[in-house]
């Protein structure tokens, strides 16, 4: 039995290790959409994730010869989908980050985060209906947060993958350091790191917004009224957007944001409602002027924490494709 109290799939195993690419495929794919959630928030990008996952499997079937089923399938795949990550972060490989033009307005500060990208609903729909671990303390809609996948960006990476491991997909410690291949004196003192780093950064569990605030919020936002839109924020907003390095906080601040980009901003005609991170957020929609159809121009995604909208993050198009907003309009 495995530590999910199910009976190992050994002919399958046996199948896949005698070279059957179907078997291995039976074998892995339950597992393909928690591996990409857990490789996002490792790395914060779903660009990124979706490469981590792909060696990861790549590795998973050059290596299954020495897979002799003391843990499960899913925590094997587990330990070699961390450790990808691992690598993947301390090689630092990144892509170019873009020109920077003058900030609009005076940033508050800048956003150590750059490389953040959303992470579709549709995507999220797709994880099995599996609870965490006894040990985790997040919830799943709490850990799949803009907010919380920020702040752990945020972290060493060490310190990154024992909080998740230990707090997101709630493993024992003991299980979580053989998965790192560390002691459990040095993954507790990680842990306790990344506990007091991160208990700080990420507002408090999202519940459902208020449909009339975010009917308010894009009426204010397709009309660049400032005043009703600092209306709807909280004092300690926080507005960004990655990958560009500028960030304002304070309503102050996101006020004298938005009142210089919008004489220059161009009149967003349509906001097409799209999941990400389980918030909402919109496709941008400005009108073409050669074409005369609209096409998109950027996503937004708000956290709202009750009456009020405490983060706004503008991400530019390219992230639009996968969360399945098209390109123009009619």
């Amino acid at each position: 039995m495995s530590e999910e109290g199910v009976e190992m799939p050994v002919d399958l195993v046996g199948r896949a290790r005698a070279g059957d690419r179907d078997a291995f495929d039976a074998l892995v794919e339950p597992h393909r959409a928690e591996l990409q959630a857990h490789c996002y928030r490792m790395l914060g990008s779903l660009q990124d994730a979706e490469d981590a996952v792909q060696e990861s499997l790549l590795r998973a079937w050059l290596a299954l010869a020495g897979f002799e089923g003391r843990s499960s399938v899913r925590t094997w795949l587990y330990r070699i989908a961390t450790n990808q990550c691992l690598n993947q972060l301390r090689s630092a490989r990144r892509r170019r980050a873009p020109d920077q033009p003058a900030p609009a307005a005076r940033p508050t500060g800048e956003d150590a985060v750059r490389w953040l990208q959303p992470y579709p609903d549709e995507l999220l729909a797709e994880l099995p209906d599996q609870a965490p671990g006894p040990e985790s303390r997040y919830e799943s809609r709490e850990s799949i947060s803009l907010a919380f996948v920020r702040a752990l960006q945020l972290l060493p990476p060490a310190q990154r993958a024992a909080l998740l491991l230990r707090d997101v997909l709630g493993y024992p410690a003991a299980e979580a350091a053989y998965l790192l291949d560390v002691s459990v004196d040095s993954l507790n003192g990680a842990l306790k790191r990344a506990r007091a780093a991160v208990a700080g950064s990420a507002p408090p569990r999202p519940g459902d917004p208020d449909p009339e605030l975010l009917e308010r919020f894009v009426v204010a936002f397709t009309a660049d009224s400032v005043g009703d839109l600092v209306a709807l924020m909280s004092d300690d907003i926080w507005v960004r957007m990655p990958p560009l390095p500028f960030e304002y906080h304070g309503a102050a601040a996101a006020r004298e944001f938005f009142a210089a980009v919008a004489p220059h901003r161009r009149t967003i005609e349509r906001m097409v409602p799209v999941g990400a991170n389980r918030q909402p957020g919109w496709g941008e929609y400005v009108r073409d002027r050669v074409a005369g159809g609209l096409h998109l121009v950027g996503v937004v995604v708000i956290h709202a924490r009750g009456a009020r909208i405490d983060e706004i993050t503008h991400f530019d198009s390219t992230t639009a494709e996968r969360l399945g907003l098209p390109r123009t309009l009619d």
